[in-house]
């Protein structure tokens, strides 16, 4: 932090998923890449599919999330930038025209803004908004193809569109949540458009690729090709299905379930070499469980499965089956499991790797944040320091975190310790937090 200029441009993102909120702060270094100043992760207990389900929990949590941020980053802020994701969001594609009344001058910006806001007067199913206008191609006359018409001459001007829709009570409520937390929202953002431009390269987008984000509670798919967003999509499984079949399976605790999901789960049955037997702690005085790893294996391989058969479905739906050249790109915290690569591999026919923000962050980022978790959040704060160019100066306040503690806090949280030391305390509480040796 000590190389951070006073006119450095910072920004925090809030990530508000099915499993955890995760708030993010950071500014753009002298390359272009993001320093990643504050991290807050906690769990979420107010979001069900990626929708608010409970405000005052939901609150909670971005307030504390918030707040771990805050204090490692050694500032507060007052506007936020937030994703919004859930089984509602639904896309389609329109056609917009501009007929010109003078063919000789050139085509201008303000052309293309006034087509793109033509699109929002779009007549919506009642409750619907539109989220996102992408443009994907023009045509001026008679040439089509045109990425970028600004600076032709002509006519008619016609555009492709990708229209993105949400239900209007699913952005209102997170605005009312963020507005109790105490923070302005400056943008809000397809949470697998964000996690596309986190872990995408610019090569797969142009090749054709499918972006597969799993998460707590659903799937999004996000297709790419020529460098344009060509199809999204939500598939209404993610990483809590799997723990819940576990779960009824296995006749365990849902923290059980998700333990043995997280540590010694595997998406491909046929991939183990051998069969452990795996001994779970019963209730009160009851003998342990024993739960095979095969059965287990075989367990999650079903639910996979059928997410991928989803996955495949909206591929050919999108109608560019045959032109993902760069295959699928899994991201999220569900793409954790072993072998679900080869998995994917086998169920869609298109060859598949793991996606990591890592491309945007600087050479001194510390690997936890180059989990597919993270994806998410990375690519909202990275639109965040967008937006941050056009918002005041007042926005950001810079606090000394000694005058706002007590010394005893202060001896807790020493400013020369790295908030990554909290993430893995957290983790070793997490997997050390059952007496038993095994489980």
């Amino acid at each position: 932090m000590d190389h951070l200029t006073q006119n450095s441009k910072l920004a925090i993102a809030v990530d508000i998923g099915t499993t955890k909120v995760c708030a993010i702060a950071g500014s753009k270094d002298e390359t272009g890449k993001l320093q990643i100043l504050g991290v807050g992760k906690v769990k979420s207990e107010g979001v069900s599919r990626g929708v608010v389900s409970n405000i005052d929990k939901t609150v909670n949590a971005i307030t504390e999330a918030i707040r771990i941020a805050e204090e490692e980053a050694g500032r507060k802020f007052q506007t936020v930038h937030v994703g919004i994701a859930g089984q509602h969001i639904k896309s389609l594609h329109h056609h917009g025209l501009l007929v010109r009344d003078h063919a000789q001058d050139e085509i201008a910006r303000t052309e293309i803004e006034k087509l793109i806001s033509d699109m929002h007067k779009m007549v919506l199913p009642p409750g619907d908004q539109i989220l996102h206008v992408l443009p994907q191609e023009f045509t001026v006359d008679d040439h089509d193809g045109i990425k970028d018409p600004i600076g032709m001459c002509g006519v008619r001007l016609e555009a492709k569109f990708h229209i993105i829709t949400g239900q209007l009570t699913a952005s209102k409520n997170i605005l009312r949540c963020l507005e109790r937390v105490g923070l302005n929202v400056a943008g809000m953002t397809l949470e697998p458009i964000a996690s596309a431009n986190a872990v995408l390269t610019d090569e797969e987008k142009e090749a054709g690729v499918a972006m597969v984000d799993i998460g707590g509670g659903t799937t999004d798919i996000t297709i790419f090709k020529d460098g344009i967003i060509r199809h999204t999509a939500v598939v209404p499984f993610g990483g809590n299905v799997i723990t819940n079949d576990i779960k009824e399976a296995c006749a365990v605790l849902h923290d059980q379930a998700e333990k043995l999901k997280v540590r010694f789960g595997c998406a491909l049955s046929t991939g183990l070499t051998d069969n452990r037997i795996i001994s779970v702690p019963g209730l009160k005085g009851r003998d342990p469980k024993e739960v095979s790893e095969l059965n287990l294996a075989k367990i999650i391989e079903c639910r996979v499965e059928e997410i991928f058969d989803y996955v495949l479905w909206e591929i050919k739906r999108s109608g560019y089956e045959n032109k993902l050249i760069a295959g699928l790109v899994l991201t999220g915290g569900g793409s954790l499991l072993r072998n679900i690569d080869e998995l994917a591999d086998y169920c869609t026919g298109l060859p598949s790797r793991l996606g990591e923000p890592i491309e945007h962050l600087t050479k001194d980022f510390h690997n936890d944040l180059a989990s597919p978790i993270y994806s998410t959040s990375v690519g909202l704060l990275l639109t965040a320091l967008e937006d941050v160019e056009y918002m005041k100066e007042e926005d950001v306040e810079v606090f000394d975190l000694e005058e706002n503690n007590t010394e005893e806090e202060i001896q807790e949280n020493p400013k020369d310790k790295k908030w990554i030391n909290k993430i893995f305390t957290y983790t070793k509480e997490y997997f050390e937090s059952t007496p038993d040796t095994e489980f």
